[in-house]
């Protein structure tokens, strides 16, 4: 299962990591279509607002009124994720996108960066916002901290939107080797305790040229869009949270705490009759076609909807049928 998407998401991130290439900007897959892609904005027109959390500022999008529509982001990006697809939102609902803490332009106390340490900082992010019927569109990280306060608030729920999400049938996995070879291949290197950290906090693999980050894209990301994306990492101390996100996720049952609490959202989902629009690309990376078959087979009121081409940052790779996917299926749930 997943052997694909995860072959070619873990060979082309390899290629990356061992030899400094990069796929991302030396080929195109669109080469030979009849209609050549859309060009994807690096413009970010949305204004920051900050509010305090536990002593320290988080940085969010808060436009319009109606029902709050938040968007939800991960490893190792921000509410700038979102920029070429909360437009489409406009008009529907309040569009809300925080920035984790230690992300995007939240500030980086120093903290440890677990799980549990983030979901403090999200959930009393929440509590000060005090909202309720909301739509939560979740990717990476964003999906953990989004399920996880999903299943401990259902009563606030008016609907769910996946994308490349932390999730059941891979994750929380039983063992390396229970896992795809390829993403096996990968967490092992990265949660190395030596080479891992020099990976991603010596050499910030994740967002140097040809790093993790453009390896997961399949399109050519614009140097305009990566220095925003590299902008809050450009010292060693201030990726310490880069390093801890894939230290988090849960394998052979460490760590415990997001063992339990992936475990947790998974059955939840299972349950739930939120509305719920399940988007997957191909080949995928977290979120192939085959985790999409798995949750349409379990959950009592999900939608999917195929995307397109596109690996880990979706985002990047098909922001306009992630737009019109949401806003077609928001209409829907709204009637």
């Amino acid at each position: 299962m997943f052997k694909i998407a995860i072959k070619l998401a873990a060979g082309t991130v390899f290629a990356a990591m061992m030899a400094g290439s990069s796929l991302a900007q030396d080929t195109n897959p669109y080469a030979g279509y009849k209609v050549p892609p859309s060009e994807i904005s690096s413009a970010f027109k949305y204004e920051h607002k900050f509010t305090e959390i536990l002593g320290s500022k988080i940085a969010y999008v808060d436009e319009g009124d109606g029902d709050p529509i938040l968007f939800l982001s991960g490893q190792p990006t921000s509410s700038y994720l979102w920029r070429n697809i909360m437009p489409f939102m406009e008009g529907k609902g309040r569009i809300i996108a925080p920035d984790n803490i230690g992300f995007g332009k939240s500030d980086q106390p120093e903290l440890d960066y677990t799980f549990e340490t983030h979901y403090k900082y999200f959930e009393a992010f929440m509590d000060k916002l005090d909202l309720d019927n909301i739509t939560l569109v979740v990717h990476d990280w964003g999906s953990g901290l989004g399920f996880y306060y999903a299943s401990r608030h259902p009563e606030k729920i008016k609907g769910i939107v996946s994308m490349e999400s932390l999730m059941a049938p891979v994750m929380p996995a039983r063992s390396y080797d229970d896992m795809p070879k390829g993403l096996a291949g990968f967490f092992k290197t990265v949660r190395d305790p030596e080479n891992g950290r020099k990976l991603l906090i010596e050499d910030n693999a994740w967002l140097k040229d040809g790093g993790f980050m453009e390896a997961f894209i399949v399109r050519p990301l614009a140097n305009e869009a990566l220095k925003v994306y590299r902008a809050p990492f450009k010292t060693k101390k201030s990726r310490i949270q880069l390093n801890q996100w894939p230290n988090e996720i849960p394998i052979a049952g460490e760590p415990a705490a997001t063992t339990r609490i992936f475990s947790e959202y998974n059955t939840f989902l299972e349950e739930m009759d939120i509305p719920w629009l399940f988007l997957y690309a191909t080949p995928g990376a977290t979120n192939p076609v085959e985790a999409a078959d798995y949750w349409a087979a379990r959950a009592k009121n999900i939608e999917t909807v195929y995307i397109g081409h596109g690996l880990h940052y979706v985002q990047e790779d098909q922001p306009f049928a992630i737009g019109r996917a949401i806003a077609d299926w928001y209409r829907r749930i709204s009637r």
